[in-house]
């Protein structure tokens, strides 16, 4: 090899190297970009992820808002309805056909604005519910006492001392009952269909 040709490999050598330090310096920066996109990426489609579950569970909050916020105003008026019950109950047949016009009048009244309350009540999410006749479930209903009764199945509601109410699919009151007792029981699966069974105690 001539003195020319090794001067000459030796110039091209520190070309080279150059060359590929530049190629290598290029490729870092790229594959630094591209991890930084996906890592932008990844962060960007949490994000919109969380903010996607936000707007469910604040649009749920708004709705429970509308529906359940009159539940402890209702709750209070159901001992107005009770009672209105109780005054009604206490006027036997012979008694409001014996009084006179104006006893009359005034038991026609107290009628009119119990239903005029079940209504408003109504109006607002609020549904009364009366169950004799079903299977005990004590998801909706609260037992007073036990009534001894063979001709039913144990554990039916024989007697309601006062009707159970519910706002939405939440129960506002159990009803208050009277169960049976010393009937025959009921087969597996035979449970009275109840269109209150599927409730969410929380009030």
């Amino acid at each position: 090899m001539s003195d020319h040709t090794a001067r000459a490999e030796d110039a091209a050598d520190p070309a080279e190297t150059a060359a590929a330090g530049q190629s290598e310096a290029g490729v870092q920066p790229q594959a630094q970009a591209e991890t930084l996109a996906a890592e932008l990426k990844d962060r960007l489609l949490r994000t919109l992820a969380e903010m996607e579950n936000l707007r469910k569970r604040t649009e749920r909050e708004v709705v429970d808002a509308r529906q359940y916020g009159v539940a402890s105003f209702a709750r209070d008026l159901l001992g107005v309805a009770d009672n209105m019950r109780r005054a009604l109950d206490a006027v036997s047949p012979e008694l409001r056909g014996s009084a006179e016009a104006g006893v009359k009048a005034l038991i026609d009244g107290v009628e009119l604005t119990e239903r005029e309350l079940i209504k408003a009540l109504e109006r607002n999410g609020v549904r009364q519910f009366s169950p004799r006749g079903e299977k005990f479930d004590p998801n909706v209903h609260q037992a007073m006492f036990e009534v001894p009764n063979a001709s039913v199945p144990a554990g039916s509601v024989v007697e309601v001392v006062a009707p159970g109410y519910m706002i939405g699919e939440r129960v506002l009151r159990p009803a208050m009952v009277g169960v049976s007792k010393g009937g025959p029981k009921t087969a597996p699966g035979s449970r009275t269909v109840n269109d209150n069974a599927t409730v969410d105690r929380k009030s």
